[in-house]
């Protein structure tokens, strides 16, 4: 039972820190287009 619990607790941290990763980018690309505009800062 103990080992399904931590397979589950990993899963969910992956889980978690892909959402995060995704978020950071999103917000990254967010800004640079509010910054430098649709044509890519050129």
């Amino acid at each position: 039972m103990m080992d399904g619990m931590s397979a589950m607790m990993t899963g969910m941290g992956l889980v978690w820190l892909l959402a995060v990763i995704v978020l950071v980018l999103a917000a990254a690309a967010l800004v640079k287009y509010l910054f430098f505009g649709p044509k890519g800062g050129q």
